[in-house]
């Protein structure tokens, strides 16, 4: 087992001297009610991605939202929220992690209001722009409170609680929205989707007092340059992945890409730079060049851009050719849910045991699942054994319970407390990034297939697709270190 231990954060040549943790202690911990309600907030941003999908048929009806404003009402939320995550992060680090975690936990829950009371299409697509805005301000103070107040087995546990609520997050809320959808709660239709993030941030806002507070010692400086190259950077590729399957990937779109590769040297080169004048920059080279930042970055990205591929495919292929809405295709996918919340209860000490191969394992179980899914489907179309099909679905929660906290842990594992915000956001943003891109390029190929040859045999594809993207993270596992 490698041995491996934080850098201490980088220091300007008159800085005052700091502690080796670079933070201020958290007393008490990580634990209880306080957990609770850090995970809440992070549930609370991922359930709002994916929960107004089944709303959008009776938005359109209430607001008369043509087709790109309904899907600026789903993308546009993915794309403010993911802009901000690496800045939301810094933020944490400069002002305080607990501070910017209740202000963003509190304009997340106003903006959901706003989105509920939405007179207008026009009016529910900007409140929707800063619900994501506000969701990246609070989303990575998660994971860096997490970082700087926990150690050992209970940053284990932590991190793996954080994972199942990624996870799953995902899945409920698809679930949710088509049961606030079905029932009409006291006839608010398509509005209680947001709605119930308001009682449910009132709560957790009431008991944020018990996070404890960390944040760097030194306030980090500000890097306008280095946030004007990042978020060009990230305004380009974003556009890529949104505009292009409703565009039809006109070449034009394309070129945006060679603008985002400048943008990437020129950002590296900004602050290669900054960093060595003795500056603080947006994104440490330093830190990023940390092997388990590295390689856990290089895996993160097949893992969820696989994950993001499979929920969309998966959607298309159950609402599609089975006929089934929004609520029971979201019944399905409990076994994946059911079995990655148990599975994570025991992650630490399979991690414990197994090392950085728990991250193998997991790939392994992952191209399990998928391969006997699209063996299922391949054998059984056009009605596959539906008990099958859960054992798939099943295995590949599994998986994705071994390797998912895993990940996190190892990618953080190098990052000093008082850059806890800025790994954090990094992680985030990739993870983000990799699953709305999974799903784009998943669901285009899949329909392009369907179009080609079968819908069954455009299913399986896509599938195998899947399961060489969990080899790929197997591959880059045998060469991950083991996270302290």
């Amino acid at each position: 087992m490698t041995k491996r231990g934080g850098l201490p954060p980088l220091q300007r040549p008159d800085a005052t001297p700091r502690s080796p943790a670079g933070t201020t202690p958290a007393a008490g911990g990580l634990h209880g009610i306080a957990l609770a309600v850090v995970l809440v907030g992070y549930a609370l941003s991922i359930v709002d991605a994916s929960i107004v999908n089944v709303a959008l048929s009776s938005i359109s009806d209430d607001l008369h939202g043509g087709p790109a404003a309904l899907e600026l009402v789903v993308s546009g939320y993915g794309l403010t929220y993911a802009l901000g995550l690496v800045l939301g992060g810094r933020l944490g680090d400069a002002f305080g992690r607990r501070r910017l975690y209740a202000y963003g936990l509190a304009a997340f829950t106003v903006t959901s209001a706003l989105c509920g009371l939405a007179p207008t299409i026009e009016f529910l697509v900007v409140a929707r722009l800063l619900q994501g805005a506000t969701a990246a301000m609070l989303v990575p103070q998660v994971l860096a409170t997490i970082q700087a107040a926990t150690e050992g087995r209970a940053r284990a546990r932590a991190i793996g609680l954080y994972g199942a609520t990624a996870a799953l997050g995902m899945v409920v809320g698809q679930i949710l929205g088509g049961l606030l959808v079905s029932l009409d709660v006291a006839g608010m239709g398509w509005r209680s989707v947001f709605a119930i993030n308001v009682p449910i941030g009132v709560a957790a806002l009431l008991a944020v007092r018990r996070v404890p507070a960390t944040r760097a010692d030194a306030k980090p400086g500000f890097d306008p340059v280095g946030t004007v190259l990042f978020g060009v950077t990230m305004v380009c590729v974003l556009a890529l992945v949104v505009a292009g399957p409703d565009l039809g990937w006109p070449l034009w779109l394309w070129s945006l890409l060679a603008v985002a590769a400048a943008g990437a040297v020129a950002l590296a080169r900004a602050e290669r730079g900054l960093e060595a004048r003795g500056g603080s920059p947006l994104l440490s080279p330093a830190v990023l060049s940390h092997p388990g930042m590295r390689r856990g970055l290089a895996a993160m990205v097949p893992f969820s851009a696989g994950f993001g591929a499979f929920l969309f495919v998966y959607a298309l292929i159950a609402q599609g050719h089975f006929g089934l809405d929004g609520l029971e295709s979201g019944g399905v996918l409990t076994p994946f849910a059911a079995a990655f919340f148990v599975v994570t209860l025991f992650t630490p000490r399979i991690a414990a045991a197994l090392g950085s191969r728990i991250v193998t394992l997991g790939a392994l179980v992952q191209a399990t699942g998928l391969l006997l899914l699209a063996l299922v489907i391949r054998v059984g179309w056009p009605h596959p054994s539906l008990a099958l099909v859960l054992v798939g679905i099943g295995l590949y929660g599994v998986g994705a319970a071994l390797t998912g906290p895993a990940l996190f842990r190892t990618i953080l594992a190098d990052v000093p407390p008082a850059q806890a915000g800025m790994g954090s956001g990094v992680l985030v943003t990739s993870q983000q990034m990799a699953t709305a891109l999974g799903a784009t390029v998943g669901g285009t190929l899949y329909l392009s297939l369907a179009d080609w040859l079968s819908t069954g045999s455009a299913a399986v594809l896509v599938l195998v697709l899947l399961a060489c993207c969990a080899a790929t993270v197997l591959v880059i596992s045998l060469k991950l270190p083991d996270p302290d």
